[in-house]
């Protein structure tokens, strides 16, 4: 039988071997695909088991190809002693319920198998949004500080259920470690998001009053964070990203790119209006995250030796050297000969178009 040699109720896998086999889900991509390549080179890992709904390029894994948010799951866990889950839907390009659907369904079913198997460790991949973006945001907030999200449609909603999840799994499932990762913005290879595609532009967005500050994470030093939260090397939930920040100015000049500025209120409430309208992916709730703080300390990481091998300029460099060719209004990617139909090809101009038509309209009334 499947479960003829494992341990008893309560005693997980994860203490019967030196070296676990840990088991990655969204493997075949991103920041899953950096993680099993790392996982797979590393000393302190008998076997990865690689998950995907198929199967990757990656050699010296153990492909295992699933759809994570199905219960049977379960089934493609066995002999896995450590649990980490990547698979999430991070793309602008997405619906928000079906990015919800896939987000929250994916976790939930993984945390459900893994408990069902027996999983000694379980990691999972959030964001540090989830401390929020605001004005008054301390620069950096702690990693302790509050998780002050509002539940809404928005990425940063996913992973506060995510998160509201992990917290479940842990009080009904006493016997498995929960963990959760929270990485700054990302970039690297596979990473398109809002965040990233906020620089497919001649403009950047500003709130007057308020300069931005910027904190990346690149995929390969998440990589190399997880692989220490496997190990069980950092305890609990912990912050990913460059030490430090770029301020505004810094951004501007390193990118070349122009700003338009705007009153908050203005940027936020017409940025939610065109989103609901269907003109913009960049509800007002994402939109926070492109002109307000949310720098985190990661003291965790940093008391078990790790240090980002990406400092935040070279990181920034890396998200810049991808966006070639590519050009994007408010998130959604157009084409050149459409970008030139708008004056500046990005968020900023379409709420700054709309600011002007808004007023222009009311003078005429």
């Amino acid at each position: 039988m499947r479960n003829a040699r494992r341990p008893g109720r309560g005693v997980s896998r994860e203490r019967t071997s030196e070296l676990p086999v840990v088991a990655v889900t969204g493997a075949a991509r991103g920041v899953g695909l950096a993680l099993s390549r790392r996982l797979a080179e590393s000393s302190g890992v008998r076997r990865v088991i690689a998950i995907d709904d198929h199967r990757g390029d990656l050699a010296g894994v153990t492909w295992r190809v699933a759809d994570v948010r199905a219960p049977t799951v379960a089934a493609r866990l066995d002999g896995v002693d450590v649990l980490v889950h990547t698979d999430l839907d991070l793309s602008p390009d997405s619906g928000s319920r079906e990015r919800r659907a896939f987000n929250v369904r994916g976790a939930q079913a993984v945390l459900t198998a893994a408990a069902a198997e027996r999983i000694g460790r379980v990691v999972l991949v959030t964001s540090a949004m989830v401390y929020g973006a605001r004005p008054e945001n301390p620069v950096p907030l702690r990693e302790d500080a509050s998780l002050a999200v509002d539940p809404d449609d928005s990425l940063a909603g996913d992973m506060m259920e995510i998160e509201s999840l992990a917290q479940r799994a842990r009080r009904a499932s006493p016997g498995m470690s929960v963990a959760v990762a929270r990485p700054a913005a990302l970039v690297g290879d596979g990473i398109d998001t809002l965040l990233t595609r906020n620089f497919e532009s001649p403009r950047l967005l500003a709130v007057r009053g308020y300069p931005a500050r910027w904190q990346f994470c690149h995929v390969d030093d998440l990589a190399s964070a997880l692989e220490l939260a496997v190990c069980g090397a950092v305890p609990g939930d912990f912050a990913v990203g460059c030490d430090g920040w770029l301020d505004f100015d810094q951004i501007e000049a390193l990118s070349g790119l122009k700003t338009i500025e705007l009153p908050a209120r203005v940027t936020l409430a017409t940025g939610q209006r065109l989103h609901r309208m269907g003109l913009t992916p960049a509800s007002a709730a994402d939109l926070r995250y492109l002109v307000y703080p949310w720098v985190v300390d990661c003291a965790k990481l940093r008391e078990a030796g790790w240090r980002a091998a990406f400092e935040n300029e070279i990181a920034f460099e890396v998200l810049l050297s991808q966006r070639g060719g590519k050009h994007a209004v408010a998130g959604r990617r157009i084409d050149r000969k459409d970008a030139a139909i708008t004056a500046a090809g990005a968020t900023a101009a379409v709420i700054g178009t709309a600011v002007i038509v808004s007023r222009a309209r009311r003078r005429r009334s």
